[in-house]
């Protein structure tokens, strides 16, 4: 499978299936990381297609292996942007994403999963939105500290802090909900 960046090059050599698959893989992840900004899908749909288009007319020299936190630098900066533009209020907040299960699975491991699902993304929103926002794209958006940085226009030691303080107060937020045996 190409890389990110192989596939942007490759774009730019005047191949639009590969900004095709980018726009593919990247889509719905970059919608769901800009609606934890804005609250409403449709604006975040927008601005997701407005990141797209930012590449597609600038066509930016992006260095290797850093296609994907470049992509999130552009979203988060037109997600503020229109929160500004807006007046809304600047918050990032984690937004549940549901997943079909699989046949395979039992019941109970579905209504457990879920159970817990629920309790993670309760904690995840009484962080504050720089631990939020720094576990998210560590985590589930699985980028490096370096890379997270990047997007949040702070230092990989900075997002390292927010990481490490993010996981504690996590940890204890789903002690209070009861789990107790989450791996962190």
């Amino acid at each position: 499978m190409a890389t990110d960046e192989a596939l942007y090059k490759a774009y730019l050599d005047g191949d639009d299936a590969s900004l095709a698959s980018l726009m593919e893989l990247y889509g719905d992840k970059l919608t769901f990381y800009i609606n934890g900004y804005l609250y409403d899908m449709h604006d975040s749909e927008d601005l997701m297609i407005e990141a797209f288009a930012y590449l597609i007319s600038k066509k930016p020299c992006i260095r290797e292996g850093c296609f994907k936190s470049y992509l999130y630098k552009i979203a988060r900066n037109l997600s503020l942007r229109f929160v500004k533009r807006k007046h809304l209020k600047h918050n990032f907040s984690f937004e549940e994403i549901e997943k079909e299960p699989e046949s395979k699975i039992l019941i109970e491991e579905i209504v457990q999963k879920e159970d817990f699902n629920q309790s993670l993304y309760l904690c995840m929103d009484r962080l504050k939105p720089d631990y939020r926002e720094a576990l998210y794209l560590v985590y589930f958006e699985d980028m490096h500290h370096s890379e997270a940085a990047t997007v949040m226009g702070k230092s990989k030691k900075q997002v390292s802090d927010l990481v490490y303080r993010g996981r504690n107060s996590l940890r204890k937020y789903l002690e209070q909900e009861g789990i107790t045996n989450a791996e962190y």
